[in-house]
């Protein structure tokens, strides 16, 4: 598969999600075999370049190509600087974020809510496209199906985008309004890749190699986007592309492998983030790590009370080898995200 001069390792891909998909965690997507990993939604607003949190959005060290950056914004021109501006500190493709329900950003009138005003977001598509054209950056985006129930218009809005110079789509298989309750639908994925010759990704509960296929079948999607399902749980992304390639199922993955994992993400984290902010925000990823393991809700619990970098990786360090003594591998039951796990301290992020 390819999107525009890249030509990607698969069709498994890692979804941006806000406040999840910094450096290190696309590094280890990316490690466990996920062909393509977006960043992060940056802000199109200029006055925001400079900030720490902005900077550290747009750190790219170390990263493997492609760099894809996703932006976000609400007025057209604005939206084509920031595209530039992400080229130049290292960007090679460029993601437009009609995709996000959170409130604080559609508030705003940005991500998904420009599904409600189709001559902007095709405006702004335009705009970023004219802007990567010269630099020969390829440019992307991610949306829903609609804004409500009532307002499905996924299609209309993927031949428009197609029809300005859009390289490939993302769609969630939800509106705006559904926010992330309910079942996503894939019928809607389906209508879109039968409408464009562009690839088409489908995304929206993707949580086993099995969803995967069947996915990727009722649609005709040319690849399939994993977010939630993920978090904490990398080794997804290598279960499904294994899949797809042979029709067979790993086995869980060792302990002593999760734990040297989880480890060397945290050491990866602190580095972007320094020791204060990396242990703070290395909670969230930690309790994703545990959730359904034994003693787990008990550890995390105890994790938020530590607030230095060794006693964290020390900590977790303890808890995989308990576990490593009653298993040589996580049990089946865990191996995999559930429907009730992916769902669990949604307030800590926003998925793209």
């Amino acid at each position: 598969m390819n999107i525009g001069p890249y030509s990607l390792a698969n069709n498994v891909f890692a979804a941006p999600m806000a406040g999840v998909t910094d450096r290190p965690y696309r590094r280890l997507a990316r490690q466990f075999g996920a062909g393509y990993a977006v960043s992060e939604m940056v802000t199109s607003r200029r006055d925001l370049w400079n900030s720490l949190k902005t900077s550290r959005r747009a750190n790219h060290d170390g990263e493997a190509a492609p760099i894809a950056v996703q932006i976000a914004g609400t007025e057209a021109q604005m939206m084509a600087e920031a595209a530039v501006y992400n080229v130049e500190r290292g960007a090679q493709i460029i993601d437009i974020n009609m995709g996000c329900p959170a409130k604080k950003v559609c508030n705003k009138w940005a991500g998904s809510a420009l599904m409600q005003d189709e001559p902007l977001a095709i405006a702004i598509a335009e705009a970023v496209v004219r802007a990567c054209e010269p630099l020969g950056v390829p440019v992307t985006l991610k949306m829903r199906t609609g804004w409500s129930d009532s307002g499905r218009n996924a299609v209309a809005l993927a031949r428009a985008f197609e029809g300005v110079g859009i390289r490939m789509l993302t769609v969630h298989g939800r509106t705006r309004e559904q926010g992330y309750k309910g079942h996503a639908e894939y019928d809607t994925i389906a209508a879109v890749k039968a409408a464009v010759g562009v690839p088409v990704v489908a995304n929206g509960d993707i949580d086993s190699p099995r969803k995967a296929r069947q996915v990727l079948a009722h649609t005709g999607a040319d690849a399939v986007m994993i977010g939630r399902a993920a978090q904490g749980r990398p080794w997804i992304f290598r279960e499904v592309a294994h899949y797809l390639a042979t029709g067979e199922l790993l086995a869980p993955p060792l302990v002593a492998e999760v734990r040297r994992v989880l480890v060397d993400h945290l050491e990866d984290h602190y580095s972007l983030y320094g020791e204060f902010t990396g242990v703070r925000s290395a909670r969230k990823h930690i309790g994703w790590y545990v959730r359904d393991l034994p003693g787990g809700e008990a550890f995390r619990d105890h994790m938020n009370t530590i607030d230095d970098a060794p006693g964290q990786l020390a900590a977790v360090a303890s808890f995989f080898a308990q576990l490593a003594d009653a298993a040589d591998r996580l049990p089946e039951a865990v191996a995999a995200p559930t429907e009730d796990s992916r769902h669990r301290g949604r307030a800590a992020d926003v998925a793209a």
